[in-house]
């Protein structure tokens, strides 16, 4: 009998940005691969996760190269670089996950799903310019929820909680956790694998296996690599969302800010009313 298999599809999240051991990303997939498994059999882990990733990159480049490894345990983590994105489109976000899903569940692997908290929140963004990448990440957050329950996933709530708050779980940028956080992720789905009768080893330690990086070393990374690797995913965005942002302001004047929420509102249900059609179609001849 071969050892559990567990890959991980998806963006920076996965790939481990945020708690760097030596010279690489670790983060909390590996952490929870190490949890997987039996004594006597520890899992495979292959983790695919590339920092920028999109829906699009999952499903085109990512999703093939896992099926290929016909894993029994797989996570797709994926959404926030669409948000930051100016062609971000629920329903092609919508169309893809519910392609990626789909997918997995027919080779019968456990699906691994989460949803996020949204990055505006986590820079701290004036308010005018926040709202538009809330607004977005809850229509992401909400087709993830839904498509979880269609594919009977093992979901992660991990948009809001505690640990949004715990600044001891967040690396520099705020965007990532670091290793407290990371091992916070593991610990979650592990406790959810083993829920789900998944074979599960002993769960990752809550605790830091390195210190925390000092001051000085988190403005450091933030002036070198970290301002240009916000910059690198929002570049395209910020016409748009200098534009978003006015919207916003020009609503909250007029008293009407609440026709922007449920303008959002309806695009998902349209996205997800979408998918029920199309999955109601008949093969075409």
């Amino acid at each position: 009998m071969r050892p559990l298999r567990f890959v991980a599809l998806g963006d920076s999240l996965t790939e481990g940005v945020g708690d760097r051991v030596g010279e690489t990303w670790r983060g909390w997939a590996p952490l929870l691969a190490g949890g997987l498994g039996s004594v006597d059999a520890a899992a495979e882990f292959t983790n695919l996760a590339v920092s920028g990733a999109q829906t699009r990159d999952v499903l085109e480049r990512q999703t093939p190269q896992a099926l290929d490894l016909r894993p029994d345990v797989v996570s797709v983590v994926i959404g926030v670089n669409d948000t930051l994105r100016y062609t971000f489109d629920i329903h092609a976000v919508a169309a893809r996950l519910d392609q990626v899903y789909a997918a997995f569940r027919a080779q019968n692997a456990v699906l691994l799903t989460a949803c996020l908290p949204d990055p505006g929140s986590m820079l701290r963004l004036p308010g005018a310019l926040a709202r538009p990448l809330a607004r977005r990440q809850r229509a992401v957050n909400t087709v993830v929820h839904a498509l979880s329950e269609r594919y009977g996933a093992v979901h992660l709530h991990a948009a809001d909680g505690e640990w949004i708050s715990d600044r001891a779980m967040w690396s520099a940028d705020r965007l990532h956790p670091g290793e407290r956080g990371h091992r916070q992720l593991a610990r979650r789905f592990h406790a959810l694998l083993a829920e789900a009768g998944v074979p599960t080893g002993p769960a990752p330690s809550p605790e830091p296996e390195f210190p925390a990086p000092t001051r000085s070393a988190n403005l450091w990374w933030l002036a070198t690599a970290g301002t240009g690797w916000v910059a690198r995913r929002c570049t395209d965005l910020l016409p748009q969302l200098l534009t978003l942002a006015a919207a916003e302001v020009r609503h909250k004047a007029r008293g009407t800010s609440a026709r922007l929420d449920l303008s959002a509102s309806h695009a998902v249900a349209s996205a997800l009313a979408a998918l029920s059609v199309a999955d109601q179609q008949p093969d075409a001849a």
